[in-house]
């Protein structure tokens, strides 16, 4: 067997564990609304702090994988999250809830973000890219999802408290195989990556000089110029509000509003984390196979045809209807990723292409952190959440219409500091 599968699985169960702490906000809105009376406006704006940073520093955490390597970065952010998620038992006041669930989680958490998906599928992976990228971005969204029952059962019958500290120690117990199994780069190990020939060998081991803050924004200056990076991020941005910031922050208090339990609510969004797993995995197989800009432009009709009937389906009980949206979004929920990431990989080429994902990814970030945001205002102003839904719904036909206008002509990068316009 390759290693290179097993730093995927490694990768793999690294980013479920990161994602526990990041599926407790959507769950414990209410809790902390009732303790503390802290509005849900409030409690989004950490929230949005939190989703802000897991994107904004997943660019500058690929320069720093290429300059350290990958398992001290990984390392660090698996305690950053756990430092984080383990103080806000002690909070009592608002600033140390954004101080903890925003800010130190968020730093964690933006440290193996989706960045970390495509610098693993680049170094490692010729053959398979589009499946390996499809199988690590359903763990990271996935273990958000599938956490949910856990911390709704934990809040209800033991306190949001305990929810917090088994976050926590997800993300303490993946350190030791991280440590043990993780590798930087194929060369490491005297390898080839997966796949690789002499007509495509992948990226070479890349020692960076100079600051990693520097090369990362350097990449996105280059990057800038391109018409492409702009289609891809302002539809990435929507697709961050209409997921993270929206349904995974909010559909707990919007079907509670409805008079749904909260840990029947949390066990329906777990349920979008198992189909999860089978719409990004085979998105990745579709990716290697169909025109990703296609691709892109089906999921983002899909789910916009499902935000729009979203009020209508929510009531005190699960009806059929439902369980067929929760399908449907659940296998539509990341499979923007693989095909994104081949678009970059494409356009942008192989050496840099991490780097310019990893701010495709910010976009989708602040997208999420707007949405998450705004959703709560705009449920503390009108009472319900529906004028948010029909919004996003709104927002996803004009991210299909960005990724169709994605011009498919890849220039690929004639070395790998060097980012070409497409």
């Amino acid at each position: 067997m390759h290693w290179a599968w097993v730093v995927a699985a490694v990768a793999f169960v690294t980013l479920v564990g990161a994602a526990a702490f990041r599926s407790v906000p959507g769950v414990l809105i209410e809790p902390l609304h009732e303790e503390f009376g802290w509005s849900h406006g409030l409690i989004g704006s950490a929230v949005s702090l939190n989703l802000m940073l897991f994107g904004l520093m997943s660019p500058f955490a690929a320069a720093l994988m290429d300059r350290f390597g990958v398992r001290p970065v990984v390392t660090f952010a698996l305690v950053m999250v756990s430092i984080g998620s383990g103080l806000t038992v002690f909070m009592t006041e608002p600033w140390q809830l954004i101080l903890c669930w925003g800010l130190l989680v968020g730093l964690g958490t933006g440290s193996m973000s989706m960045a970390f998906v495509a610098t693993i599928t680049s170094r490692w992976f010729v053959a398979r890219r589009g499946l390996v990228s499809g199988i690590l971005t359903a763990g990271n969204a996935t273990g958000q999802l599938i956490f949910l029952p856990v911390v709704a059962w934990l809040a209800t019958n033991h306190g949001w408290r305990t929810a917090a500290l088994l976050a926590a120690a997800a993300s303490l117990a993946v350190i030791p195989l991280v440590l043990l199994f993780l590798r930087n780069h194929p060369a490491d190990m005297g390898l080839r990556a997966l796949g690789a020939t002499d007509a495509d060998p992948g990226p070479p081991p890349h020692q960076q000089v100079g600051s990693s803050a520097g090369r990362a924004l350097g990449v996105l200056r280059d990057a800038a110029r391109s018409r492409t990076f702009w289609l891809l991020s302002g539809g990435f941005a929507i697709c961050g509000m209409t997921t993270n910031g929206l349904i995974a922050t909010h559909f707990v208090p919007a079907a509670h509003d409805h008079g749904m339990p909260a840990t029947t609510a949390a066990s329906l969004l777990a349920v979008v984390g198992i189909f999860d797993v089978v719409g990004t995995i085979a998105s990745g197989w579709l990716t290697d196979k169909i025109d990703p800009r296609l691709l892109l432009v089906g999921y983002y009709v899909l789910r916009g045809v499902g935000l729009m009937t979203l009020p209508a389906l929510m009531s005190p009980h699960v009806a059929p209807s439902m369980w067929v949206f929760i399908i449907i979004y659940g296998l539509d929920w990341v499979a923007t990723v693989p095909p994104t990431v081949a678009l970059c990989r494409e356009h942008f080429g192989a050496g840099v292409g991490p780097i310019v994902f990893g701010w495709v990814f910010a976009s989708h970030q602040i997208g999420a952190a707007v949405a998450a945001t705004g959703a709560g205002v705009i449920r503390d102003l009108t009472g319900g959440y529906d004028p948010a839904f029909y919004a996003a719904a709104g927002l996803c036909a004009v991210a299909g219409l960005m990724s169709y206008a994605i011009r498919r002509v890849p220039t690929p990068a004639t070395t790998p500091e060097q980012v070409p316009v497409s």
